[in-house]
């Protein structure tokens, strides 16, 4: 018994197949047309990482080194935003916030948002860059993290890190000095985000 065939033609272009692959091959076509981009294609993202200080293309920012595993946080590489977004004010003065954590930025801006009224992290994590949205207010020792690295040459900037009901951490690049200031001034941000590995 001879198998069955479907023939396809398309202008100048045939294809002639079995039945069954040539209906699995329609199907495939169809279901393909249906899917997002992202599921049909993997971005292609290099996976070395530029000299610390260089510009991470595709990931949002510069690159401010590598961050070893900590508690339920995997290692990851630290990506700052490669300019400020202004000055504001913390937000909240004379009120306690759980955002306390001296290195986990992420778990201190989703804190501070879920609270409302914090501007400095509010303007964190509204920005973007490479298509990338997961950006936060850094804490306390990823400011440092960039200090230690010449990433960012003067200014006064505040971290995510609450000190107390009225003052939060921050990190004055002029001289290296990691502070404490009132939570109503307007101080600089630089948002960063995390690369896992």
């Amino acid at each position: 018994m001879k198998a069955k065939t479907i023939s396809v033609e398309i202008d100048d272009f045939k294809i002639k197949g079995p039945a069954e692959r040539m209906v699995q091959l329609f199907a495939l076509g169809m279901l393909a047309q249906t899917l997002p981009p992202a599921a049909n294609v993997q971005p292609v993202v290099s996976t070395e990482a530029p000299a610390i200080g260089e510009y991470w293309t595709g990931q949002g920012g510069i690159n401010a080194g590598y961050v070893a595993a900590r508690g339920d946080v995997p290692a990851h590489y630290l990506i700052f935003g490669d300019k400020d977004l202004g000055e504001f004010k913390w937000g909240r003065y004379q009120e306690e916030s759980a955002a306390t954590s001296k290195w986990d930025g992420k778990a201190n801006t989703d804190v501070l948002i879920a609270a409302g009224g914090h501007p400095a992290a509010e303007a964190a994590r509204v920005h973007t860059a490479d298509g990338h949205s997961d950006f936060d207010l850094p804490a306390a020792t990823q400011l440092h993290q960039a200090w230690a690295h010449d990433l960012i040459a003067k200014g006064a900037y505040w971290s995510s890190s609450q000190r107390s009901a009225y003052i939060a951490f921050t990190m004055y690049f002029d001289d290296g000095y990691q502070g404490l200031n009132a939570k109503f001034n307007e101080l600089r941000v630089r948002p960063v985000r995390r690369l896992f590995i």
